[in-house]
């Protein structure tokens, strides 16, 4: 079993997703999401503790600042920061109306962490997510996953999650 250090300050999960779905934008403008997320975690400092970049979604899990909860002005910084400079989508009259270019999902996901168990349950989520939505066998082979930093650290183990390639049979339904 991992033996996670739970970070200082207010923990919360994200999922933050883009408007159209099936995308891989986010994998496709990899350099331009990373470059603003390190521009907007300098400007507006907070600890990734794990993400996951998936082609049309981001889960995260951050740590903020104690007395610091304002996720929401960070989210907006990336999200308006990535969109700048990208063609807008088919987008509804609202969002015209709001200037916004239909890139995202107005909303996202937010979950603050309760304990040590929920704050465990988060991190393999968010490292296991590529190979649940069938992207690769290992999850080992996901690049855009801080899963490689918790490798690195000796936090997790190569071959942690298994290889979906080694399972036959068919399960449940």
């Amino acid at each position: 079993m991992p033996r996670y250090v739970r970070a200082k300050g207010s923990i919360f999960f994200f999922t933050v997703v883009l408007a159209q779905r099936p995308n891989s934008l986010l994998i496709d403008e990899i350099i331009r999401l990373r470059h603003i997320y390190k521009i907007v975690q300098r400007r507006h400092p907070f600890e990734t503790v794990a993400i996951c970049v998936l082609p049309d979604h981001i889960h995260a899990l951050w740590a903020l600042p104690e007395g610091d909860a304002n996720f929401s002005n960070r989210w907006s910084s990336i999200k308006s920061g990535f969109s700048r400079g990208l063609d807008a989508q088919t987008r509804s009259e609202s969002k015209v109306g709001k200037r916004e270019k239909g890139i995202w999902q107005r909303r996202y996901w937010e979950h603050a962490i309760r304990d040590e168990a929920d704050f465990e349950r988060h991190i393999d989520y968010i490292h296991f997510n590529p190979v649940k939505h069938g992207y690769v066998a290992r999850v080992a082979d996901w690049p855009h996953s801080s899963f490689h930093r918790f490798v690195e650290q000796g936090i997790l183990a190569p071959d942690w999650g298994g290889d979906l390639r080694n399972i036959q049979g068919s399960f449940g339904e």
